[in-house]
């Protein structure tokens, strides 16, 4: 696998964690009416059904995603769609392999869409405590935009892609660590709380 289509396959992986109907979209529109030139694959993308069904289902998750509360409802009804979704994808964006490189890559682009997805899950579901909704239209909006970035970058510039997927995935990593720290530490504390409770 080259630079290029690992840029492509992280690129939308990632974004297919974020919002998988946007992101199989615009794989699909690039495809229809060639956008930039893209490898015969991606013509699996180009069919009716496929890209009208993504956009059907994106205009639902536009608004589905600007309701709070109903938001995370639907990111956990998502937690294995968007990962399979990245997964198939990734596969589909790489070509011709082997099956023993095609698993590779599906896990590869699996794991990818489920780190950005619970990213965004987890997100989405501290802005709900927040008594207003502006933050979440914000988050929503953002992720809209982030996802339409990142699926250009991946089609036009896809080694630029590959590096902000990779920047993105190493601080997701930090953050995970920091947090399970964090939560070791509460959990600790409240042990140590609880059995003085009890002595």
């Amino acid at each position: 696998m080259d630079l290029v289509t690992l840029g492509r396959t992280l690129g939308f992986s990632f974004a297919a964690g974020v919002n998988l109907y946007a992101t199989v979209a615009i794989l699909g529109l690039a495809a229809r009416y060639g956008w930039v030139d893209l490898p015969p694959q991606f013509q699996a993308f180009n069919n009716s059904f496929i890209i009208g069904t993504a956009i059907v289902l994106y205009l639902v998750e536009f608004f589905a995603d600007k309701i709070p509360y109903f938001d995370s409802l639907w990111d956990i009804l998502h937690t294995a769609i968007r990962p399979l979704g990245g997964a198939l994808i990734a596969v589909t964006t790489l070509g011709d392999a082997s099956p023993g490189v095609e698993g590779l890559v599906a896990l590869l682009g699996g794991t990818v869409a489920a780190g950005s997805h619970l990213t965004k899950t987890s997100t989405r579901a501290i802005a709900n405590a927040s008594p207003e909704p502006a933050s979440n239209w914000a988050l929503s909006f953002g992720e809209d935009v982030f996802v339409v970035g990142l699926g250009y970058l991946a089609l036009a510039h896809p080694i630029a892609a590959l590096v902000i997927a990779v920047v993105l995935l190493i601080l997701i990593g930090i953050f995970a660590a920091v947090i399970v720290r964090t939560v070791r530490r509460w959990f600790a504390r409240w042990r140590i709380t609880a059995r003085d409770a009890f002595t």
